[in-house]
């Protein structure tokens, strides 16, 4: 298993904010390790204060659901879905909505994830995939 560095995630940051950039948004991207500790956050100018909670609570939800992103469980936690209600069995906060994805390296093994809030669930969904797929290719 790869660790993630911090000269990793500093570029998976870079590209996040580019993609931010592109989408006109201005977010939160917090990038933690496999034991959902965070290895850098970057406010970007302008980001909602609670993104910083939410690009967090995001990344840790996909890796307690084993490396399933937000956007796949979203409409598992709707009323009737197989999952409502668990946002309350746990002590953590965990956001069941589009912006965290699962952080692989070379051997498919997952080292960690990246949170991303601020935009719409789609925009961060598509932020987090540029930041994981910058960490994919140099991890």
């Amino acid at each position: 298993m790869t660790a993630l560095t911090i000269e990793t995630a500093s570029r998976a940051a870079a590209a996040a904010q580019d993609a931010a950039r592109q989408h006109g948004v201005a977010v939160v991207i917090t990038i933690v390790d496999a034991g959902v500790q965070p290895v850098l956050v970057v406010r970007q100018d302008g980001a909602p204060i609670a993104a910083i909670d939410a690009s967090l609570s995001k990344a840790r939800t996909t890796l307690y659901f084993g490396g399933t992103a937000t956007a796949d469980l979203a409409g598992a936690t709707a009323p009737g879905g197989p999952l409502f209600g668990f946002e309350h069995a746990v002590a953590a906060p965990l956001a069941f909505l589009g912006g965290a994805v699962p952080v692989r390296d070379a051997q498919g093994e997952i080292i960690g994830a990246v949170g991303v809030g601020g935009g719409t669930a789609e925009q961060d969904h598509a932020i987090a995939v540029t930041a994981a797929a910058a960490i994919g290719a140099s991890a």
